[in-house]
């Protein structure tokens, strides 16, 4: 999910909290209970300052070990210990780590129902896992938070009788939300009527609007149809075929390219020549917008194949012709 939506949840997980009568019975270690669902809800994301040191090593790690079963467990440590040491010993720890451990393990359930998708299971597996559910900002889940946290500031009924209810409705939507991912995958695929054989897979990733879906088949040849799936009407709009020039395996050993291949199955290659030489431009397929694919990792090439830059991140058109004109001239 997005920063915003990790923070409201973490500030209804402290509001859960006080059904615990340990936590609702004391006033500061119901305060500590509610740094420690914060910080829990945030803490998997502190990836997110590897943009420091270059977006390459953002792209690669983002949601990665971070996010795995053993990050879990130190984070839980690190936040519930800190708590500790600023409250001198005076918490009842076993209750301040259980909530700090769901707020933790919340987030990470959260992250794999988008397209994005974690690590969770390193270090036994380096696969990254996206169940396709919701899409990353998810419009319900924020309203109802947002609503819930506003009754219980103003005053209009218990934590211990809110937070209860909206955490039952989240669970509720989040089933239905599976069930209409599986409904809406046999409708596409009774919808898709061209060609077809055994290799052909498809992939459906949802959009914020609830009967709105991206679409990918995958074809045998590594070639993939992009369309949109709304209100049962399947449209195909784009056909990516993936270039297999020689520049292409050549720029696999950059940096940036690597990255942006470690993290997404979902990459193809197209190969543009210019005046000065080649671009070779890798788009995440997965994520369509305004007839362009914002999530690139570029890198750019001489006639003689010197390398003249690389880069990776999210790019509109315009702003990827300014990096380009930036790096060759």
């Amino acid at each position: 999910m997005d920063s915003g939506t990790h923070l409201i949840m973490g500030l209804g997980l402290a509001g859960l909290a006080c059904v615990d009568p340990v936590i609702a019975s004391n006033q500061t270690v119901f305060l500590a209970a509610m740094v420690g669902t914060i910080a829990g809800s945030q803490a998997p994301d502190l990836d997110t300052l590897l943009r420091l040191k270059s977006n390459a090593a953002y792209i690669r790690h983002h949601r990665g070990r971070s996010h795995s079963i053993p990050a879990i467990l130190l984070w839980t440590l690190l936040i519930t210990a800190a708590l500790q040491l600023g409250y001198r010993g005076s918490l009842p720890w076993l209750h301040i780590g259980g909530w700090v451990l769901l707020a933790v393990v919340i987030h990470v359930f959260t992250d794999l129902l988008n397209a994005y998708g974690t690590q969770a299971l390193w270090p036994f597996s380096k696969k990254w896992i996206s169940w396709n559910i919701l899409p990353i900002f998810d419009p319900v889940i924020f309203t109802t938070h947002l609503a819930a946290i506003l009754i219980w500031a103003l005053g209009g009924a218990e934590p211990a009788i809110v937070f209860p209810i909206l955490y039952l409705f989240v669970g509720i939507y989040i089933l239905w939300r599976s069930w209409l991912h599986r409904t809406t995958w046999n409708m596409l695929l009774r919808a898709d009527d061209g060609p077809d054989d055994d290799k052909t897979d498809y992939h459906l990733i949802p959009k914020v609007s609830i009967y709105d879906w991206h679409v990918l088949k995958q074809l045998s040849d590594g070639s993939y149809d992009v369309g949109s799936f709304k209100h049962g009407k399947l449209e195909w709009l784009d056909h990516a075929k993936c270039s297999d020039h020689p520049a292409v395996e050549q720029s696999k050993s950059d940096p940036s390219i690597q990255a942006f291949l470690y993290f997404t199955s979902f990459a193809c290659a197209e190969v543009i020549e210019h005046a000065w030489g080649v671009e070779v431009r890798w788009s995440d397929i997965r994520y369509r917008h305004r007839k362009q694919y914002p999530f690139v990792a570029v890198l750019l090439m001489d006639h003689s194949s010197h390398t003249l830059g690389s880069f990776v991140g999210w790019l509109s058109d315009e702003r990827l012709q300014k990096r380009l004109r930036m790096n060759t001239y």
